[in-house]
């Protein structure tokens, strides 16, 4: 099965100092690299900002485009993370560990159509 591992970053607060910005991407790609090796890495990358986000709504036959995110709220997405796993159990083992290591809040979700 595959599933969705979502981190959210705190609106409004920026990034974190540099010496801690360093420690978690050296535990993030660890943990990259071990997906990779154990044969369960399909996607991940960060995401910018959501003032970048552009917005698409269907209004009749038009599309209405708006910048910024779809939805404010006290949290975003910061990035992405799509895996392999056997079952749910160890898809959130592998969500614990973004969690740690990034001190972020994870979604884990697996995709329709699996399983």
């Amino acid at each position: 099965m595959q599933y969705l591992i979502s981190m959210y970053q705190p609106a409004g607060s920026g990034l974190p100092d540099p010496e801690f910005l360093t420690g978690v991407m050296r535990e993030v790609d660890a943990i990259g690299r071990e997906l990779r090796e154990a044969g369960c890495w399909v996607f991940g990358n960060g995401l910018h900002a959501p003032e970048t986000a552009t917005v698409l709504r269907p209004k009749g036959a038009e599309v209405l485009v708006t910048d910024g995110p779809f939805a404010e709220g006290k949290e975003y997405l910061g990035g992405v993370t799509i895996i392999t796993a056997p079952d749910l159990d160890a898809a959130l083992d592998w969500g614990r560990r973004y969690a740690l290591a990034t001190t972020l809040p994870v979604e884990v979700r697996p995709f329709q159509g699996e399983g």
